[in-house]
């Protein structure tokens, strides 16, 4: 008995406020923890899984259980993205680039658009060097899935970090300039004094910064490219809201949005 008073004791004052200890790099060094547990567990995009996976997570939120059960006439699938922050434009660019192996206009017209792109990024100011290094990277991405395209050959692009990580950046870069090219009418949207400019700086452009309904907008917008978000969380209604973005496109790309996260959803 005292022995376990003693370790209760110990464990107690390593958990006190400790004035000699940097609190802020205490916290950085857990959310780094964190991080790196979530990197060498959780795939950028996992296998796909039956809808039913989700009834099975929710079995104990009557809430999200009902909601789910209204998804399940509609889709039949759906593919996990790893929670970094980066979730939105994982799942966007793994479910575009499954698209346009199965419709290879589509995958031209893509190409053409990264093509013209990097142009655009250059007279907008972008560092050169760096642009064209994550443009060359996608323009390789797509030639490759021209003559190869399989969907095992775009899981393999996605989770492979490095090429992943530069499809990102390059996704980010074209929000920020579709943001900063319309930076009259964004400006409206964005909160706490700042302009477009500093928002692309501090929210958009940096890796591992969670979108919100201003990148969706912006890179949907720009690409030209239809995407369906279903959002299932505790908000009115029995069901699950659904918003296209834009609004005047069929979408070919479904995610599910959970507070904070999104993944790839499958029609059924």
């Amino acid at each position: 008995m005292e022995n376990n008073q003693t370790a209760d004791s110990e464990e107690t004052k390593s958990c006190e406020y400790d004035p000699n200890v940097n609190q802020d790099e205490l916290i950085m060094a857990q959310e780094k923890q964190i991080a790196e547990e979530i990197k060498a567990n959780i795939a950028m995009v996992g296998e796909l899984d039956d809808l039913s996976s989700l009834e099975r997570e929710y079995s104990n939120d009557p809430v999200y259980f009902s909601k789910v059960a209204t998804l399940l006439p509609k889709f039949s699938n759906v593919r996990r993205t790893r929670p970094d922050g980066n979730c939105f434009l994982r799942g966007f660019i793994f479910a575009y680039l499954e698209y346009c192996i199965y419709h290879r206009e589509e995958l031209t017209r893509f190409k053409q658009y990264l093509e013209a792109s990097k142009e655009e990024l250059f007279e907008m100011g972008f560092p050169k060097f760096t642009t064209e290094d994550f443009n060359d990277m996608f323009m390789e991405v797509v030639t490759d899935l021209e003559g190869s395209g399989s969907i095992d050959r775009v899981e393999a692009i996605i989770n492979d970090a490095g090429t992943s990580d530069y499809l990102v950046v390059y996704l980010r870069l074209l929000i920020s300039a579709h943001l900063q090219k319309n930076a009259e009418f964004f400006s409206f949207f964005i909160e706490g004094g700042r302009t477009v400019g500093e928002f692309c700086k501090q929210e958009v452009e940096p890796m591992y910064r969670e979108c919100d309904h201003l990148h969706i907008v912006a890179l949907t917008a720009a690409l030209g490219v239809g995407v369906r978000v279903m959002y299932l969380d505790r908000g009115e209604g029995s069901s699950v809201v659904s918003h296209d973005f834009p609004e005047d496109k069929d979408p070919v790309i479904h995610l599910l949005y959970r507070p904070g996260h999104y993944d790839i959803l499958y029609k059924a």
